[in-house]
């Protein structure tokens, strides 16, 4: 078992590391989901879906 750790050892880092990245996104998500942001890059003047996802946000006044 020890050899095979040895012999692997920069594979499971990595896959540390990619897991730890992934988590910490899916964190994040869920964070702002809670807090009411968007995950979109919300440009909503060309988005046909504007009205659909954003429907629950009050327009800003000018």
């Amino acid at each position: 078992m020890l050899e095979w750790l040895i012999a692997n050892w920069a594979n499971i880092l990595i896959i540390a590391l990619v897991i730890a990245i992934l988590t910490l996104a899916v964190i994040s998500m869920i964070r702002d989901k809670k807090a009411g942001k968007s995950s979109c890059g919300c440009n909503c003047a060309n988005c046909a879906m504007a009205g659909k996802c954003h429907s629950n946000v009050k327009p800003k006044k000018s």
